[in-house]
């Protein structure tokens, strides 16, 4: 039987993924969004509903995951903003929201996307905020389920892409918390955990640290992911004190690269040792990721527009 699932966060990076593999299983999904030209990419999917809705407002909220048997809190910021795009109330008083919700419509299965090192005592605000929504999950009464992966990648992503794109640019690119560690983790593998955990009951009551099958400082990444894409840049790694300047100043960037609160996140390696559930093997960055990382290079750009004018 097909289930009905509402998405919280839809329409972004892992719930692209979330939303094919999900249709593709036959369910029937509700994804939320702000702004449903976002979610264009998801409307041609046979099975999937777009809805615009405020998902901070109770009474909307509740609506949205009235007669639906799972729901799904993909909702997350990197850098902490104003209003419903800080920190607290993204990650903490939204988590809040959804269990009222699902308790006051009586849904009982509810996953959570959370974050590797996430925890109440963590170093950073975002961790730190990561961390109360985990445990308002916990204590919701619910039927839950948290996911806490490591730094994921994909096509769409904002890291190896956002690096790749810095080396096409910069002649030399000076790096902060570059000997932070990480253990990436491929967006289809993310999505694929979470479609096999909505009807396993073994699952209910547990937290899954995700992480791909490599560890990576933060240098060799971004240098692999320059390698990879064929514009490869001397890099300079940052101490602690020049660290923290460049973060402060990125900080006050219209697009923030980097913030001191990412940087007091980094002190924690986001690795984890345990097995990835669900028997599934996770994918390594060098296996994927220059599929689309050499196709960004202007040769192959090029060689795209040709194809596209049929020369």
């Amino acid at each position: 039987m097909p289930y009905n699932i509402c998405i919280l966060g839809g329409s972004g990076f892992v719930g692209r993924h979330l939303c094919q593999q999900l249709a593709a299983s036959g369910n029937r999904v509700k994804v939320s969004t702000r702004d449903r030209e976002r979610a264009k990419h998801l409307i041609l999917l046979p099975t999937v509903d777009v809805v615009v809705a405020d998902i901070h407002d109770p009474v909307a909220l509740a609506d949205l995951v009235r007669g639906c048997d799972a729901v799904i809190n993909l909702v997350g910021v990197l850098h902490d903003g104003r209003g419903a795009r800080g920190f607290d109330a993204s990650h903490r008083d939204l988590a809040g929201k959804v269990a009222a919700a699902c308790r006051e419509t009586g849904v009982r299965r509810l996953l959570h996307m959370s974050a590797l090192a996430a925890a109440v005592d963590a170093p950073s605000d975002y961790l730190r905020s990561k961390g109360e929504a985990e445990r308002i999950v916990r204590e919701s009464g619910l039927d839950w389920t948290i996911f806490r992966p490591s730094v994921i990648f994909g096509p769409e992503d904002n890291f190896l892409n956002l690096f790749t794109d810095l080396q096409r640019i910069l002649p030399v690119l000076a790096l902060a918390g570059h000997q932070a560690r990480f253990q990436p983790v491929y967006v289809g593998d993310v999505a694929a955990a979470m479609v096999a955990a909505i009807r396993d009951r073994k699952s209910f009551g547990c937290s899954y640290d995700l992480c791909g099958p490599k560890r990576y400082t933060l240098r060799e990444l971004v240098a692999l992911a320059g390698t990879m894409a064929g514009c490869r840049r001397p890099i300079i790694g940052l101490g602690r004190t020049l660290s923290y300047f460049q973060a402060a100043v990125l900080e006050l960037s219209p697009v923030k690269l980097m913030t001191r609160d990412n940087l007091r996140s980094m002190q924690i390696d986001s690795v984890c040792d345990c097995a990835f559930p669900f028997g599934i093997k996770p994918q390594a960055v060098e296996t994927l990721a220059p599929d689309w990382l050499a196709s960004r290079t202007p040769r192959a750009r090029y060689q795209q527009f040709r194809n596209a004018a049929g020369r």
